[in-house]
């Protein structure tokens, strides 16, 4: 066997490993690393910009951050979208067309907002009709069985308005089912398996679905799986609170951990509160509060 080959060969072999080897460290990471972490650090960052007014700064952490973690675009953060926006506003490098196209999926289960974006996407070399056809193939890759399911399931929790008790009680029996056997077969029904809105256009927000598990037999599994579901960056924090806090007030009757209803109830230890609520990687309630109100 001649020298060349000998070469070819251990470098190509090398090669698999040095690929092999990344893989399996991106994939360790992307399953060890703790959203509760990642959602922390992106108030912080986001105080950066919007408070100390820094935004190079912020674009500097958010490229830290992001190297990590694979990015969530949250409501009323949008952490991702700010953090291409302010690189491009800035004239700083956020890795082009690839991190637009890893936005495409984030933005994809709020139909309605795409044209905003159809200029951003155009000035890097993207036209509208790619990101339509994008977006498409992102609801084609849906968990057709679990949209249909919960299609069902959301029309079956507004049975009636929820005036008819019997009936109500009943269809959240059969939801709190379909949601176990989800959570043991398909984990968590995140917007990146079913997306927002349903068949025949039913709107599926789970925080809405899962205010009314708080007095199902299944709540003390409901309330651990979902904690582990936002460590994992598949639950927003936001959805977990609301049921924590529900659940709390109305059948518990006892204070809001978080304060996810703050006209509801008064917040007597807000300190305490602000601590529960940097565990699970929300704001402080005053911030929290100054930004729904812009919004």
């Amino acid at each position: 066997m001649s020298t060349k080959i000998v070469v070819k060969q251990t470098i190509g072999i090398y090669t698999l490993f040095l690929l092999t080897i990344s893989c399996l460290t991106i994939s360790c990471k992307s399953k060890n690393n703790n959203y509760i972490v990642y959602y922390n650090r992106v108030n912080e960052i986001d105080s950066i910009y919007r408070i100390a007014h820094q935004p190079e700064e912020a674009i500097k952490q958010y490229r830290k951050l992001f190297r990590k973690y694979n990015p969530k675009n949250q409501d009323n953060n949008e952490e991702y979208e700010t953090y291409i926006k302010l690189s491009d506003q800035h004239q700083k490098n956020f890795g082009g067309k690839k991190s637009l196209y890893k936005l495409i999926p984030l933005i994809a289960p709020y139909e309605g907002s795409y044209g905003s974006y159809f200029g951003l996407f155009k000035k890097y070399g993207i036209d509208s009709s790619e990101v339509k056809q994008r977006i498409a193939d992102w609801k084609k890759g849906l968990n057709k069985q679990l949209v249909d399911s919960f299609s069902i399931a959301f029309i079956r929790d507004q049975a009636e308005g929820r005036r008819n008790v019997q009936l109500m009680e009943n269809n959240d029996r059969i939801n709190a089912g379909l949601i176990k056997w989800t959570f043991e077969n398909h984990g968590y029904p995140s917007v990146q398996k079913i997306g927002l809105i349903g068949n025949d256009g039913v709107f599926m927000p789970m925080h809405a679905l899962f205010s009314h598990m708080i007095d199902a037999k299944e709540y003390s599994y409901f309330k651990a799986k979902m904690l582990e579901y936002v460590k994992s960056g598949d639950c927003i924090p936001k959805d977990y609170a609301n049921m924590v806090d529900r659940h709390n007030l109305q059948i518990d009757k006892l204070e809001m951990p978080y304060g996810s209803y703050p006209s509801y109830s008064t917040v007597i230890d807000t300190m305490k509160v602000n601590r529960n609520r940097k565990k699970i990687g929300l704001r402080p309630l005053k911030r929290s509060s100054k930004i729904n109100k812009k919004l």
